[in-house]
Parts: structure tokens; sequence; C-alpha cells
């Protein structure tokens, strides 16, 4: 046994040196390195060969990544695994654990069965039945959804109109919506009924607000509905047009009424990654305004010399869910990462949240990111998912007719196609269960007023609910 150890071992840094002459040749991409350097133990696939599956979620010395991190970086001489830190730096070994992760997730998803309702199918989840009822279709890339006290349903479609759902179906467009840049990722985007509109009759928009020379920002704005049309119309943040940023990606952008007279909105940090690390810039920030746009003198960047005073927190890359916890009150958002590192946060005032310095992911493709996954002074994420599932909306459930979800987070993802519920306990995540998977991109999820839970599908674009079944 020790004899073929060594003869493992012998032959591993054989072919690392050999390895490591050719590596000047190569792009840098993920798989061309894991093809390199492990697939001659690990298998083509990541099957096993001379070496044990990386599919199987079975392992020796841990399988989370700081163990992974190690494994690679150190080896495992008495296991005939040569390290590998000399010769692969820290972003090529994070990028090796973001593709095994990835490929692992393939593997084992191929061999599950996820939930994928279609008409009158009855979905048994963990703690609920349910079914997937079309509520209103018709309509053009649903981005955000919120509901009137009698009931209605506003709903933003991408391109820049405003629809109103009423007994399923949807209105003509709203006049009086603002102009958008409707590019790339742009366009007419969150919509936010105030707290007490049953009184004062505010409705809340963000939108991207075309600039010069092709550039585009988020703005927030405010309005009443008066038949089929905005008035009384408000800005309530407009960052300055030499802000502006050109690009169609990561505009953010989602809302959150506190209770206290506060509004909580994101900002992408549209794809100028360092941006959102200066406080001198509006992208890759939490932002927080009074619901009238005042700027609250405790805000913790206000006396901060030429920091924008409505900065909450920042370091985010593409924040598109915002949620209060319904009992403590905590503010949380889901971003977006690279590939690898979609991450769930904890909001807190003031602090920096990583982006770019920082990062669980890599570049889209295949190559190294960041060289570190944490910093001192910068927040950690609560949950990252890698692979990523390009997680949105997120809506804490707290109605009645799914009570054994009470104050769990729903988390919407597009790409995975997935609706997924999350338990957390004590700010840390203590259950994950996908309620179903691939019947479109969902865009935004909410609890409505009736307790049930209403979803906006993009590819095909349609609004949904989820009814309980007995």
């Amino acid at each position: 046994m020790k004899n073929s150890k060594a003869l493992a071992l012998a032959g591993g840094l054989v072919a690392c040196a050999a390895l490591a002459a050719a590596q000047e040749e190569r792009s840098g991409k993920v798989a061309e390195v894991y093809a390199e350097r492990c697939s001659a133990c690990h298998g083509a696939k990541l099957q096993g060969g001379q070496s044990k599956s990386l599919l199987d979620d079975e392992w020796k010395y841990g399988g989370d990544d700081a163990s992974l991190t190690a494994s690679i970086r150190d080896g495992r001489v008495d296991a005939g695994m040569p390290p590998f830190g000399s010769m692969m730096s820290q972003q090529e070994i994070r990028a090796l654990v973001i593709f095994i992760r990835e490929k692992a997730d393939a593997a084992r998803r191929a061999s599950t069965v996820f939930a994928k309702p279609q008409g009158d199918a009855v979905v048994k989840s963990e703690q609920h039945a349910f079914r997937v009822e079309t509520v209103a279709e018709g309509l053009d890339t649903p981005w955000s959804l919120a509901f009137l006290p009698d009931g209605r349903m506003l709903v933003t479609e991408k391109p820049g109109r405003l629809r109103i759902v009423e007994k399923g179906k949807p209105s003509e467009p709203v006049f009086g919506v603002p102009a958008v840049w409707p590019e790339g990722q742009g366009g007419l985007l969150d919509v936010a009924a105030h707290p007490d509109y049953a009184t004062n009759g505010w409705i809340y928009l963000s939108y991207s607000h075309p600039g010069p020379d092709a550039s585009a920002m988020t703005r927030v704005m405010r309005a009443r509905l008066k038949g089929d049309r905005l008035v009384d119309q408000e800005t309530l943040f407009a960052p300055p047009v030499e802000l502006y940023r050109s690009g169609t990606v990561h505009f953010g952008s989602r809302f959150v009424f506190d209770g206290k007279g506060y509004l909580f909105f994101t900002i992408g940090e549209r794809g100028q990654k360092d941006d959102a690390q200066d406080l001198a810039r509006p992208n890759g920030k939490v932002h927080r305004i009074r619901d009238d746009g005042r700027v609250p003198e405790d805000n913790p960047f206000v006396k901060t010399a030429g920091a924008l005073p409505t900065i909450w927190s920042y370091g985010h890359r593409n924040p598109q869910g915002l949620a209060q916890h319904p009992v403590t009150g905590e503010l949380w958002d889901a971003e977006h990462g690279p590939r690898g590192g979609d991450e769930l946060n904890l909001v807190r005032p003031g602090r920096n949240y990583g982006w770019p310095v920082i990062t669980y992911g890599m570049n889209y493709d295949g190559t190294p990111m960041a060289d570190s996954t944490a910093k001192e002074g910068m927040e950690q994420p609560v949950l990252y998912w890698t692979p990523s599932i390009a997680v949105c909306a997120i809506d804490f459930y707290v109605g009645d007719r799914f009570p054994r979800w009470k104050n769990d987070l729903l988390v919407s993802s597009l790409a995975a196609e997935e609706l997924r519920r999350v338990r957390i306990e004590s700010g840390r995540v203590a259950k994950q269960e996908v309620l179903f998977k691939g019947i479109g991109r969902i865009r935004d999820v909410v609890v409505g007023p009736d307790g049930l839970v209403y979803v906006a599908f993009n590819v095909p674009d349609r609004v949904a609910r989820l009814v309980p079944v007995p």
C-alpha cells in the first residue's frame, strides 16, 4: 500500500512538472485547468479513475469549500495527491472549486426529479401541497408586481409599460409612465404601493433613465393613479447625469418600505465593478430615503465628505432582491454574482459587502476573478449559491394560506427557473427547498394580501399564483 501511494505521488509530481511547462500555452479557463491537472486521476468528466469521483459528494477530507481549497492547494500526500499551491494562484484554485461544484450539481440534478407543474398538476412539497394557477397572460416581460387595497394588481413590463390587472385581465398601458432606457437589462423595473396607499394614493416606480451618449442610471419616482394615467409625479432619487454609466447591465432594482416612513432601494453597479466601492457613485449600493425623497439625517454616510448621503450599504454587485424580515425587521438582499457566488446578505447600515474585492465567483468565461473570498472590514454573505441560480426577487411569507411556511424566505431565480423556500433561523440559513423548477424564468415573487404566492414569469410571460391544495 505504501509503495502504491509513493508511486501515485511520484507520478502526480511528474505530471505536475509537465503541466507547469505547458501552463503558458493555456488560456486560464477553468475547464482547461481541470483537464490538464485533474482529469488523469479524477476522470475527464470528474467521474473518477485512479482517484475517486468528484461528483458523488462523498469526501474523505471534508467537502466544504475551505476543505476542497486546502486539498488542492496543499495536497493530500498520504492519499497520493500532490500539492498544487505552487503552480496555481488562489484565483485559479477558487475557480476550480466552483467548476467541481457546477459539475457535481449537474450530476445531482440529472438524477433528481424536481416538480415541474403544468396545468392542474399538484406539487407535494415538504410542508404544503399546491397548484400553480395562471392569473394573467398577454404581458411583455413582466418585471414587478404590487397590489392595491382593492385587490387590483400593478404589473411593470420591462419595455416601459405599467398595466393594471383586474380579474385576470391586463389593462391597456397606463399613461404618464416616464420614458425608460429599455436596452439590455434596463427598462421599467420595480413597482410598489405605499403602505398607506388607501390614504395617500402613492405608487412608486424605479426605471433606467436615459442619459447622454447612450448612458443610463436607475431613478426612483412616485405618482398617483387617476383613472388610466399617472398624475402628481415626483422624482425622489435622480443622480447627476455625469454619474450615469454606459452599458446595458446591472440596474438593480427593488423597493422595501420599512414601516417607519423610510424607503430602501437598490442599484446594481452597472457593469463597472470598482464603482461598487466608490461612495461618490450611486451604483452598487443599497440606498435609504424617506418616502417623500428626503435624505434621513441618520444615514451612515451623511457626514462623509464626497459620499452620496442616500447610501445605506455598498460593495454590492446587482441586487435584484430586497425584503424585510416580518419579525426581526432585518433587511435582506439577494444579488447576482458572477459565475458562481450569487449571494444572500443581511444588510446593515454602513457595511461593505465586498464586491469586487472579494467574491465566491469567477468570470463567465471560466477564468479566475478575485484572489480572496474574505477580507477584514468586508461582510460575508449569509449564503452563496455555487453554481449560480441567477437569483432574483425575494419575499418573506407572511400569510395564512401556507402556515408551515410562516416567515420563510421565498427566492426566485432566472437561469435555474426555480422557486426556492429558504428557512432562516438566528440569522443563518437552516434549510433550502426547491418548490418547483423548469416552467419559466422567475422575475418576481410576492406574497399577496390574500396569502397566496404570486410569481412573475418570463419566457413564457405570465403571472401565476401558488394555491394550496388540502
